[in-house]
């Protein structure tokens, strides 16, 4: 098929390079022209913007959004809503949060257009592994996208889950549950390096790969990073979220469904970016007032830790 990507970063430029394997014909936009020279080379088709890009599709066109949450898809789904028409589908494979793809797809509605979320996973192994893709929308908008899903996804890694915003949410869940994994895997293995042997976490990591109950993709990275940097110096602690978790435990809290696993991971995260937090300050100082316990003073402004 025929169709067109928007957002050529580490996944749309994978999932670009995906589609040109498998036979299809790619239009591709991004901001940076360096990222569209690189998917040019491989057989993709830049172009100068949103309209020359939908210019390029023969009607019924299917356009394919890869460009991150928030504002950056707001826009162009509301500029691309006013260059689609009738017939055509609108398909949102990044993070959004599914309420807004709820809204989304009633706004591109009134124009005729149909409105796939397809919550994508696979990260940059999905060039060659495959995305999972967990897709809400019309069952005839996903007809529609299905020649695309099928390539992008390996076998039994697509399925339609529900209506519109319903792929969104089950991928947003998805991470939530990502989040509460590494962070059992960072606790653990931060236990082992703590702890009282000299152990060879590599050696650990590739062991439960084989056999163990806690075997998993995520395990077979952990045991990757560890072969490459077995103390991962070259590594800051600094954790950042992409707004998943966050909503995760916001619909959580809307359902009243305890989440609490995945609730300490998204807080773990938070404390990754502290630096000799007040809070952690107040408990010491606590301790010193109702059980005269002593306290570490605090280095001085120019003076060594």
């Amino acid at each position: 098929m025929r169709i067109a990507m928007v957002g050529l970063g580490r996944m749309g430029a994978g999932m670009t390079r995906r589609l040109l394997l498998g036979g299809h014909e790619v239009v591709v936009h991004d901001l940076s022209r360096d990222a569209m020279a690189a998917v040019a080379a491989e057989g993709a088709e830049p172009t100068g913007g949103l309209a020359e890009l939908v210019a390029a599709l023969p009607a019924p066109r299917v356009v394919w959004l890869m460009v991150p949450a928030g504002n950056v898809t707001e826009e162009a789904v509301r500029t691309l809503a006013g260059l689609l028409g009738e017939g055509d589908v609108l398909v949102d494979g990044g993070n959004a949060r599914y309420t807004d793809s709820i809204r989304r797809a009633g706004e591109v509605a009134e124009r005729g257009v149909g409105y796939v979320d397809a919550g994508t996973s696979g990260g940059v192994w999905g060039l060659t592994e495959g995305y999972a893709l967990m897709v809400g929308g019309a069952p005839d908008h996903v007809a529609r996208v299905e020649p695309a899903l099928a390539t992008l996804a390996p076998e039994g890694g697509y399925a339609h889950v529900g209506p519109a915003g319903a792929g969104h949410f089950v991928k947003m869940v998805h991470n939530g549950i990502e989040y509460g994994l590494m962070a059992a895997y960072a606790e653990g293995f931060d236990l082992m390096a703590q702890g009282p042997y000299d152990l060879d976490l590599s050696q650990v990591a590739e062991l439960w790969r084989h056999g163990s109950v806690v075997r998993s993709w995520l395990l077979d990275l952990t045991a990757r990073a560890l072969a490459t940097d077995p103390k991962l110096d070259r590594v800051s602690g600094w954790v950042e979220d992409s707004g998943e978790g966050r909503w995760t435990i916001e619909t959580a809290i809307q359902h009243a469904v305890p989440v609490p696993v995945i609730a300490a991971s998204l807080f773990a995260r938070f404390d990754s970016r502290r630096e000799d937090p007040f809070g952690d300050r107040l408990v010491a100082a606590l301790r010193n007032q109702f059980g005269g316990h002593s306290v570490r003073a605090a280095p001085q402004e120019g003076m060594d830790a």
